[in-house]
């Protein structure tokens, strides 16, 4: 189970939309790319992007709804940061990066910070340091929102949680994508869920 403030999240029980094996032959078949170098090696998808800007790597199937991403992800050395990755979100050619979003990140901002914010004004966000992280090595990162309710959870962890009192439209904004920002990056074992989950009431025992 996956525990947040007033929400318990029922990951085995979360039907599951997306579950492939990507590889050098399927990649083409399951994403389309912008700014950026794709590639599968040894089960990784691998991203490559040495300019600030979004590199994505979005998936051509639409996610609506309230969606759980699962994946395994690390920095390749000597790239250190940004592991970053989008929800419920659309890419904008105007913009030629993401438009309407929730972004996330486990090491970005320029000081290995996690957190989410909100695509393109960025005026919502939400990030604390991340003085764990190891360059290098991989983490399993679930990531999602219900609602507005946005998270993140590293290796089983809550590391944030934000709620956005103006949540985008999830039936509207539906693409899910993995951003590599001035970073080389990879990802594998992906899977995506629709969000199982119940109310949690939260109370205090008496302490004294």
């Amino acid at each position: 189970m996956l525990q947040l403030i007033d929400k318990e999240i029922d990951p085995e029980n979360s039907f599951i939309l997306f579950n492939e094996i990507i590889t050098p032959d399927n990649f083409n078949d399951h994403f389309i790319t912008y700014n950026s170098r794709w590639s599968v090696e040894d089960g990784w998808i691998i991203g490559k992007n040495p300019e600030e800007s979004a590199g994505m790597a979005i998936l051509k199937q639409l996610f609506p709804g309230n969606i759980l991403l699962d994946f395994e992800a690390a920095t390749i050395l000597p790239s250190t940061h940004d592991i970053n990755f989008m929800w419920n979100g659309e890419w904008s050619e105007t913009l030629n990066s993401c438009g309407n979003a929730y972004i996330g990140s486990i090491c970005g901002w320029y000081g290995a910070r996690v957190g989410i914010e909100k695509s393109p004004e960025y005026k919502l966000a939400a990030t604390t340091p991340n003085t764990s992280f190891v360059p290098g090595r991989s983490y399993r990162i679930q990531a999602g929102s219900i609602d507005g309710n946005c998270f993140i959870f590293i290796d089983g962890k809550l590391a944030i949680e934000l709620n956005d009192p103006d949540p985008l439209d999830n039936t509207l904004y539906s693409r899910v994508a993995f951003t590599a920002w001035s970073s080389c990056i990879r990802i594998r074992n992906i899977v995506i869920r629709q969000i199982e989950w119940r109310p949690l009431v939260m109370k205090y025992l008496p302490e004294y």
